[in-house]
Protein backbone atom coordinates (compact mmCIF):
# COMPACT_ATOMS: atom_id res chain seq x y z
CA UNK A 1 0.00 0.00 0.00
CA UNK A 2 1.03 3.59 -0.68
CA UNK A 3 0.01 6.78 1.09
CA UNK A 4 -1.07 10.08 -0.46
CA UNK A 5 -0.56 13.24 1.57
CA UNK A 6 -3.17 15.69 0.22
CA UNK A 7 -1.59 18.93 1.38
CA UNK A 8 -4.40 21.10 -0.02
CA UNK A 9 -6.92 19.04 1.98
CA UNK A 10 -4.84 18.20 5.09
CA UNK A 11 -5.51 14.47 4.73
CA UNK A 12 -3.38 11.33 4.32
CA UNK A 13 -5.04 8.42 2.52
CA UNK A 14 -3.85 4.92 1.65
CA UNK A 15 -4.14 3.55 -1.87
CA UNK A 16 -2.95 0.59 -3.93
CA UNK A 17 -1.03 0.29 -7.19
CA UNK A 18 -4.17 -0.41 -9.21
CA UNK A 19 -6.15 2.67 -8.16
CA UNK A 20 -5.55 6.08 -9.71
CA UNK A 21 -5.03 9.18 -7.61
CA UNK A 22 -8.38 10.52 -8.83
CA UNK A 23 -10.28 7.37 -7.87
CA UNK A 24 -8.57 7.34 -4.48
CA UNK A 25 -9.77 10.89 -3.92
CA UNK A 26 -13.35 10.10 -4.91
CA UNK A 27 -13.41 6.89 -2.87
CA UNK A 28 -12.52 8.91 0.21
CA UNK A 29 -14.90 11.84 -0.18
CA UNK A 30 -12.44 14.37 -1.61
CA UNK A 31 -14.22 16.53 -4.19
CA UNK A 32 -11.56 16.12 -6.85
CA UNK A 33 -12.60 17.99 -10.00
CA UNK A 34 -12.74 15.86 -13.16
CA UNK A 35 -14.84 17.58 -15.81
CA UNK A 36 -14.28 14.96 -18.53
CA UNK A 37 -15.08 12.07 -16.20
CA UNK A 38 -11.48 10.97 -15.74
CA UNK A 39 -10.70 10.22 -19.38
CA UNK A 40 -7.68 12.52 -19.88
CA UNK A 41 -9.72 14.77 -22.19
CA UNK A 42 -9.32 17.76 -19.87
CA UNK A 43 -6.77 18.77 -17.24
CA UNK A 44 -9.06 19.69 -14.36
CA UNK A 45 -7.95 16.72 -12.22
CA UNK A 46 -4.29 17.72 -12.40
CA UNK A 47 -2.16 17.61 -9.28
CA UNK A 48 1.24 18.99 -8.35
CA UNK A 49 3.52 16.26 -6.98
CA UNK A 50 5.49 17.84 -4.14
CA UNK A 51 7.30 14.68 -2.97
CA UNK A 52 7.62 11.18 -4.38
CA UNK A 53 7.52 11.86 -8.12
CA UNK A 54 9.68 8.74 -8.58
CA UNK A 55 6.77 6.65 -7.27
CA UNK A 56 4.37 7.88 -9.95
CA UNK A 57 3.87 5.69 -12.99
CA UNK A 58 5.19 6.97 -16.32
CA UNK A 59 2.78 9.07 -18.35
CA UNK A 60 0.70 7.01 -20.74
CA UNK A 61 -0.03 8.17 -24.27
CA UNK A 62 -3.18 10.08 -23.34
CA UNK A 63 -1.56 11.91 -20.44
CA UNK A 64 1.57 12.69 -22.45
CA UNK A 65 -0.55 14.23 -25.21
CA UNK A 66 -2.23 16.53 -22.69
CA UNK A 67 1.08 17.36 -21.01
CA UNK A 68 2.64 18.32 -24.34
CA UNK A 69 -0.36 20.43 -25.28
CA UNK A 70 -0.44 22.30 -21.98
CA UNK A 71 3.36 22.30 -21.51
CA UNK A 72 3.15 20.74 -18.04
CA UNK A 73 6.31 20.35 -16.00
CA UNK A 74 7.17 16.74 -14.98
CA UNK A 75 5.65 17.13 -11.51
CA UNK A 76 2.21 18.18 -12.81
CA UNK A 77 0.27 14.97 -13.37
CA UNK A 78 -3.25 13.98 -14.39
CA UNK A 79 -4.76 12.30 -11.34
CA UNK A 80 -7.06 10.20 -13.51
CA UNK A 81 -4.10 8.50 -15.24
CA UNK A 82 -1.55 8.26 -12.43
CA UNK A 83 -1.10 5.26 -10.13
CA UNK A 84 1.53 4.97 -7.40
CA UNK A 85 4.15 2.53 -6.18
CA UNK A 86 5.13 4.50 -3.08
CA UNK A 87 4.24 7.44 -0.86
CA UNK A 88 3.67 10.89 -2.39
CA UNK A 89 2.70 14.36 -1.23
CA UNK A 90 0.60 16.45 -3.60
CA UNK A 91 -1.73 19.38 -4.02
CA UNK A 92 -4.85 19.48 -6.14
CA UNK A 93 -4.55 22.41 -8.54
CA UNK A 94 -8.18 22.95 -9.58
CA UNK A 95 -10.06 23.60 -6.37
CA UNK A 96 -13.31 25.31 -7.34
CA UNK A 97 -15.47 26.51 -10.23
CA UNK A 98 -13.37 29.59 -10.81
CA UNK A 99 -10.28 27.43 -11.23
CA UNK A 100 -12.20 25.28 -13.75
CA UNK A 101 -12.95 28.41 -15.77
CA UNK A 102 -9.26 29.30 -15.79
CA UNK A 103 -8.08 25.95 -17.14
CA UNK A 104 -8.97 26.50 -20.78
CA UNK A 105 -9.53 30.23 -20.78
CA UNK A 106 -7.60 32.39 -23.21
CA UNK A 107 -7.34 36.15 -22.93
CA UNK A 108 -8.54 37.66 -26.19
CA UNK A 109 -6.82 40.67 -27.65
CA UNK A 110 -8.43 43.93 -28.54
CA UNK A 111 -9.89 44.75 -31.93
CA UNK A 112 -7.00 46.25 -33.92
CA UNK A 113 -6.84 49.88 -34.95
CA UNK A 114 -4.19 50.15 -37.64
CA UNK A 115 -4.02 53.96 -37.62
CA UNK A 116 -3.19 55.92 -34.47
CA UNK A 117 -5.80 58.37 -33.24
CA UNK A 118 -5.85 60.90 -30.44
CA UNK A 119 -8.62 60.58 -27.91
CA UNK A 120 -9.24 61.30 -24.22
CA UNK A 121 -9.31 58.18 -22.07
CA UNK A 122 -9.31 57.22 -18.42
CA UNK A 123 -6.24 55.10 -17.75
CA UNK A 124 -6.26 52.77 -14.76
CA UNK A 125 -3.13 51.18 -13.33
CA UNK A 126 -3.13 48.60 -10.56
CA UNK A 127 -0.29 46.85 -8.78
CA UNK A 128 -0.06 44.15 -6.12
CA UNK A 129 1.82 45.31 -3.05
CA UNK A 130 4.90 43.29 -1.97
CA UNK A 131 4.29 40.70 -4.65
CA UNK A 132 8.02 40.09 -5.06
CA UNK A 133 8.21 38.78 -1.49
CA UNK A 134 5.25 36.48 -2.13
CA UNK A 135 6.77 35.18 -5.37
CA UNK A 136 10.10 34.42 -3.73
CA UNK A 137 8.39 32.32 -1.04
CA UNK A 138 6.17 30.24 -3.36
CA UNK A 139 6.57 27.60 -6.05
CA UNK A 140 6.68 29.00 -9.60
CA UNK A 141 3.42 27.22 -10.50
CA UNK A 142 1.69 28.84 -7.52
CA UNK A 143 2.90 32.30 -8.51
CA UNK A 144 1.44 32.00 -12.00
CA UNK A 145 -1.75 30.34 -10.76
CA UNK A 146 -2.39 33.06 -8.17
CA UNK A 147 -1.78 35.79 -10.74
CA UNK A 148 -4.21 34.15 -13.17
CA UNK A 149 -6.84 33.82 -10.46
CA UNK A 150 -6.42 37.50 -9.55
CA UNK A 151 -6.39 38.63 -13.19
CA UNK A 152 -9.49 36.57 -13.94
CA UNK A 153 -11.40 38.15 -11.05
CA UNK A 154 -10.45 41.77 -11.68
CA UNK A 155 -10.48 41.38 -15.47
CA UNK A 156 -14.16 40.53 -15.44
CA UNK A 157 -14.80 43.63 -13.31
CA UNK A 158 -12.95 45.86 -15.76
CA UNK A 159 -14.86 44.40 -18.70
CA UNK A 160 -18.18 44.79 -16.92
CA UNK A 161 -17.52 48.51 -16.48
CA UNK A 162 -16.76 49.10 -20.16
CA UNK A 163 -13.00 48.97 -19.70
CA UNK A 164 -10.42 47.02 -21.62
CA UNK A 165 -7.20 45.55 -20.25
CA UNK A 166 -4.43 46.92 -22.41
CA UNK A 167 -1.42 45.32 -20.80
CA UNK A 168 -0.27 42.94 -18.08
CA UNK A 169 3.04 43.99 -16.53
CA UNK A 170 4.14 41.25 -14.16
CA UNK A 171 1.63 41.64 -11.35
CA UNK A 172 0.35 44.96 -12.71
CA UNK A 173 -2.54 45.84 -14.99
CA UNK A 174 -3.12 48.77 -17.33
CA UNK A 175 -6.72 49.24 -18.41
CA UNK A 176 -8.38 51.80 -20.66
CA UNK A 177 -11.85 53.31 -20.26
CA UNK A 178 -13.67 55.48 -22.78
CA UNK A 179 -13.31 53.63 -26.07
CA UNK A 180 -16.87 52.29 -25.99
CA UNK A 181 -18.46 54.74 -23.51
CA UNK A 182 -16.52 58.02 -23.69
CA UNK A 183 -19.08 60.06 -21.77
CA UNK A 184 -18.59 57.89 -18.66
CA UNK A 185 -14.91 57.02 -18.99
CA UNK A 186 -13.78 58.18 -15.55
CA UNK A 187 -16.97 57.16 -13.78
CA UNK A 188 -16.63 53.64 -15.16
CA UNK A 189 -12.97 53.46 -14.15
CA UNK A 190 -13.80 54.57 -10.59
CA UNK A 191 -16.60 52.04 -10.35
CA UNK A 192 -14.21 49.36 -11.56
CA UNK A 193 -11.46 50.40 -9.17
CA UNK A 194 -13.71 50.32 -6.11
CA UNK A 195 -15.11 46.93 -7.10
CA UNK A 196 -11.58 45.61 -7.68
CA UNK A 197 -10.64 46.55 -4.12
CA UNK A 198 -13.72 44.72 -2.81
CA UNK A 199 -12.88 41.67 -4.91
CA UNK A 200 -9.32 41.54 -3.59
CA UNK A 201 -10.62 41.79 -0.05
CA UNK A 202 -13.00 38.90 -0.73
CA UNK A 203 -10.06 36.81 -1.97
CA UNK A 204 -8.09 37.15 1.28
CA UNK A 205 -9.42 33.93 2.91
CA UNK A 206 -8.30 31.95 -0.18
CA UNK A 207 -4.78 33.41 -0.03
CA UNK A 208 -4.47 32.97 3.71
CA UNK A 209 -5.73 29.37 3.65
CA UNK A 210 -3.61 28.10 0.79
CA UNK A 211 -0.54 30.36 0.88
CA UNK A 212 -0.39 31.81 4.40
CA UNK A 213 -0.34 35.24 2.81
CA UNK A 214 -2.60 38.15 1.95
CA UNK A 215 -2.71 40.69 -0.85
CA UNK A 216 -3.18 44.41 -1.06
CA UNK A 217 -3.39 46.35 -4.30
CA UNK A 218 -2.89 49.96 -5.25
CA UNK A 219 -5.00 51.60 -7.98
CA UNK A 220 -4.45 54.87 -9.81
CA UNK A 221 -6.60 56.63 -12.44
CA UNK A 222 -5.76 59.58 -14.67
CA UNK A 223 -7.84 61.17 -17.43
CA UNK A 224 -6.09 62.65 -20.43
CA UNK A 225 -5.31 62.59 -24.13
CA UNK A 226 -3.54 59.53 -25.55
CA UNK A 227 -2.55 58.19 -28.94
CA UNK A 228 -4.43 54.93 -29.45
CA UNK A 229 -3.34 52.52 -32.12
CA UNK A 230 -2.03 49.08 -33.00
CA UNK A 231 1.70 48.46 -32.74
CA UNK A 232 3.90 45.45 -33.35
CA UNK A 233 4.55 43.18 -36.29
CA UNK A 234 2.71 40.28 -37.90
CA UNK A 235 0.51 38.37 -35.49
CA UNK A 236 2.18 40.17 -32.57
CA UNK A 237 0.33 43.43 -33.21
CA UNK A 238 -1.79 44.72 -30.36
CA UNK A 239 -3.76 47.77 -29.39
CA UNK A 240 -1.94 50.16 -27.10
CA UNK A 241 -2.17 53.69 -25.72
CA UNK A 242 0.85 55.98 -25.79
CA UNK A 243 1.45 59.42 -24.36
CA UNK A 244 2.23 61.48 -21.31
CA UNK A 245 -1.19 60.65 -19.82
CA UNK A 246 -0.22 56.97 -19.63
CA UNK A 247 3.01 57.76 -17.78
CA UNK A 248 1.17 60.06 -15.40
CA UNK A 249 -1.47 57.39 -14.63
CA UNK A 250 1.33 54.99 -13.68
CA UNK A 251 2.82 57.62 -11.36
CA UNK A 252 -0.57 58.21 -9.74
CA UNK A 253 -0.80 54.53 -8.87
CA UNK A 254 2.76 54.51 -7.48
CA UNK A 255 1.92 57.46 -5.22
CA UNK A 256 -0.32 55.16 -3.15
CA UNK A 257 2.76 53.73 -1.46
CA UNK A 258 3.92 57.11 -0.18
CA UNK A 259 0.42 58.33 0.65
CA UNK A 260 -0.61 55.14 2.46
CA UNK A 261 -3.71 54.82 0.29
CA UNK A 262 -5.24 52.17 -1.96
CA UNK A 263 -6.94 54.26 -4.65
CA UNK A 264 -5.81 57.66 -5.96
CA UNK A 265 -7.07 59.68 -8.91
CA UNK A 266 -5.58 62.72 -10.60
CA UNK A 267 -7.11 66.20 -10.56
CA UNK A 268 -8.34 65.85 -14.16
CA UNK A 269 -10.07 62.57 -13.27
CA UNK A 270 -11.49 64.06 -10.07
CA UNK A 271 -13.08 66.96 -11.96
CA UNK A 272 -15.04 64.43 -14.03
CA UNK A 273 -16.56 62.65 -11.00
CA UNK A 274 -16.33 65.14 -8.12
CA UNK A 275 -20.11 65.14 -7.61
CA UNK A 276 -20.18 61.38 -7.12
CA UNK A 277 -17.09 60.25 -5.21
CA UNK A 278 -16.34 60.16 -1.51
CA UNK A 279 -12.76 61.34 -1.05
CA UNK A 280 -10.37 60.83 1.81
CA UNK A 281 -6.89 62.25 1.67
CA UNK A 282 -5.82 65.02 -0.67
CA UNK A 283 -2.12 65.38 -1.45
CA UNK A 284 0.08 67.45 -3.69
CA UNK A 285 2.51 64.95 -5.10
CA UNK A 286 5.79 65.57 -6.92
CA UNK A 287 5.76 63.38 -10.01
CA UNK A 288 9.13 61.92 -10.98
CA UNK A 289 10.37 63.55 -14.17
CA UNK A 290 7.88 66.44 -13.89
CA UNK A 291 8.21 69.92 -12.48
CA UNK A 292 5.91 71.18 -9.74
CA UNK A 293 3.33 69.10 -7.89
CA UNK A 294 0.15 67.36 -8.93
CA UNK A 295 -3.08 67.22 -6.93
CA UNK A 296 -4.18 63.68 -6.15
CA UNK A 297 -7.37 62.57 -4.42
CA UNK A 298 -8.04 59.37 -2.47
CA UNK A 299 -11.28 57.65 -3.52
CA UNK A 300 -12.95 55.68 -0.74
CA UNK A 301 -16.45 55.26 -2.17
CA UNK A 302 -19.36 56.72 -4.08
CA UNK A 303 -21.78 59.24 -2.53
CA UNK A 304 -24.60 57.57 -4.44
CA UNK A 305 -24.58 55.13 -7.31
CA UNK A 306 -24.66 57.72 -10.12
CA UNK A 307 -26.75 57.35 -13.24
CA UNK A 308 -24.31 57.20 -16.11
CA UNK A 309 -24.99 59.14 -19.29
CA UNK A 310 -27.16 57.05 -21.58
CA UNK A 311 -28.31 54.61 -18.86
Amino acid sequence: MSRIDYQSDDRIIETDSATSILQTSLNNGILHTHVCGGNAKCSTCRVLILEGLEYCCSRNEKEQKMADRRKFSPNVRLACQTVLSGDVALRRLVLDNEDVELVDQEIMGAAPRSVGEEMPLAILFSDIRNFTNFAEAQLPYDVIHVLNRYFNRVGSIINRHQGQINNFMGDGIMALFGMTDPANAVLNSVRAGLEMLKAVEAMQPYFELHFRSNFRVGIGVHYGEVVLGTVGTGDRRQLTAIGDAVNLASRVESANKEAGTDFLISESAYQQVRDYVVVGKHCDYAIKGKTGTYSLHEVIGLKTEPQAVGE
